[in-house]
């Protein structure tokens, strides 16, 4: 049996991350990825027939991947910083909408904001942005070292107020009491909500930990447009990982895992056992579990497949609804739907002061008042599709034309990501896949068409059959193509970025929250604690992990 230093599964960023460290540290790296490309859901593809237009498939934006991997790794990345930061046209009159210009002065934001009359708001949005910063400047340095605890990260943090907002009150009682405006509120609020199927009430808090993600990126909370697409990201990492001497088979299907440190995985030539020192799951707990259920060489030594491999309900501290989330990681929901766009040019708006370029070169949010976003929870959880669906829109092309041929730049071409909330894997339970992947698409346009002076597929460009351009991946899709169970771009719940309260951390792995029930195993994805997003953390943390172990 083949013996490596360091077994990998799964070639998403995480995956290549840790690949790139461990091998420059001179370990022999093996990684396995069951697909014929690495980079998982951070890729680029041409995904309409004789279209030259290399679309970030399912990821879109950068937040938080550090700039200290990126600097480690010598990463080649351009990352482009977007001017306006949203805007969030008014459901109930579509003529007017709220701007958010990052160059705007104290006057014009004040302005903005009497057009959709939230001028009441505007010192409360201010205060928000301060508040969230403190957050940034004092939690974002921590993701890339040993966790610190939560009154470590309580201190940093060194704001009771703010702490007790955004840490330990529900993101919608906090919201509530800041805000007036129910379009001001959702704006804010869909921080907490985007790949995250809860309401903004829930006592879990799920929401504050996904808003907490969202506004700490990079120290500052901005997201990025990668130029080149999101492969662009994944192919530099790939590249320094391949130079630094890892190993990474594409067409390679882990089938399973033991504690001992054993991996039996198939590819073209057939199936093969290897050893590792330390196996790396850059997988969904969820398979993580099916797999050393698969691959363990006794009963006794494996995982249950209904258990994911953790015992984060034997840690004093974690409310017990939270425990009942973890308790679930085998079954794990997302709640979103993906849509690809290409139009032959931007839709017109109904609202006559605002221009296309603007609107679209931010974070375009529709029927996502936090009444609407509330209303949509309540739909999707009894199993109905939410009317209207809650959408926020990201166009590439306005800040990166690249990833378009120079013909279709210079023809007016722009591509967009829809991205719909709410949209709950238990949908699947009720429609087959294709059905359900049609009604979400068609909520979609619905949706976009609600605030648009024309219908959006009278823009929509048409692919060298004459097709509309229009890619939708639902959960199910996800699941399908990824091994995301339930389709769960988190892998499952996320965790706050410190350790709770009688958490263990005597283990190195331990210390880098990457730990399992067996000590030869470690997370390196976006099921550790401080794992989602396109980020590298979880493989960072990894690697970081193995090489305290090895002294």
């Amino acid at each position: 049996m083949r013996a490596h230093d360091v077994v990998i599964l799964g070639g998403g960023h995480n995956g290549l991350t840790a690949a790139a460290y461990l091998a420059r540290a001179g370990l022999d790296v093996l990684l396995l990825e069951r697909d014929d490309h690495l980079g998982g859901a951070a890729v680029s593809a041409e995904a309409f027939e004789g279209v030259d237009a290399r679309l970030s498939r399912y990821s879109y934006l950068v937040s938080l991947l550090p700039a200290r991997i990126v600097e480690e790794l010598g990463l080649e990345l351009e990352l482009v910083r977007r001017r306006f930061s949203s805007y969030t046209p008014d459901p109930a009159d579509p003529a007017r909408g709220l701007l958010v210009d990052r160059d705007a002065d104290d006057a014009a934001l004040a302005a903005a904001f009497a057009r959709v009359g939230a001028e009441a708001d505007v010192a409360a949005w201010r205060e928000l942005g301060a508040d969230t910063a403190r957050l940034a400047t004092a939690l974002f340095p921590t993701l890339t070292e040993p966790l610190p605890t939560r009154e470590e990260a309580r201190a940093l943090v060194g704001d009771e107020r703010v702490w007790r907002d955004f840490v330990e009150r529900p993101l919608g009682e906090t919201v509530d009491a800041r805000f007036a405006s129910d379009l001001v509120r959702g704006v804010v609020a869909t921080d907490g909500l985007i790949g995250t199927f809860t309401s903004l009430d829930d006592p879990a808090l799920d929401a504050n930990r996904c808003f907490l993600y969202h506004v700490i990126g990079g120290g500052t909370g901005d997201w990025d447009v990668p130029v080149g697409g999101m492969g662009a990201v994944t192919g530099e990492l790939e590249r320094v990982a391949r130079a630094a001497g890892a190993t990474l088979l594409t067409g390679a299907e882990a089938l399973g895992a033991s504690p001992a440190g054993s991996v039996r995985y198939r590819d073209a030539s057939g199936e093969h056992l290897v050893a590792a020192g330390t196996i790396l799951a850059n997988v969904a707990p969820a398979v993580l579990a099916r797999l050393l259920a698969a691959g363990a060489p006794a009963p006794e030594a494996s995982a249950p497949r209904t258990q994911a491999p953790f015992a984060e309900d034997r840690v004093p501290g974690v409310p017990p609804v939270v425990l009942e989330r973890l308790r679930h990681l085998d079954a794990p929901e997302g709640a979103q739907v993906k849509v690809n766009l290409l139009l032959a040019r931007l839709p017109r708006l109904r609202d006559p002061e605002v221009a296309p370029e603007q609107a679209f070169a931010g974070t375009f949010h529709i029927n996502e008042l936090e009444s609407q976003l509330e209303g949509a929870f309540r739909s999707a959880a009894r199993g109905a599709i939410p009317d209207p669906l809650p959408c926020e829109i990201y166009c590439h092309t306005l800040s990166d034309p690249t990833i378009l041929s120079p013909e279709l730049v210079a023809s007016g071409a722009h591509t967009l990501t829809v991205f719909g909330l709410h949209a709950a894997d238990r949908l699947g339970e009720r429609f087959g896949a294709d059905e359900l992947r049609e009604r979400l698409q068609q909520a979609v346009l619905d949706s976009l068409d609600s605030v648009l002076a024309e219908p959006i597929a009278d823009v929509i460009a048409r692919d060298a059959s004459g097709r509309p351009c229009i890619e939708t991946k639902t959960t199910r899709d996800l699941e399908a193509a990824l091994a995301m169970p339930g389709g769960h771009i988190f892998h499952g719940p996320l965790s706050w970025p410190w350790a709770e309260p009688g958490r263990p951390l005597a283990t190195a792995a331990e210390r880098w929250g990457v730990a399992t029930a067996h000590e030869r195993i470690l997370l390196c994805g976006s099921g550790a604690v401080r794992g989602g997003a396109v980020s590298g953390i979880g493989g960072q943390n990894a690697a970081m992990a193995v090489l305290e172990a090895r002294g």
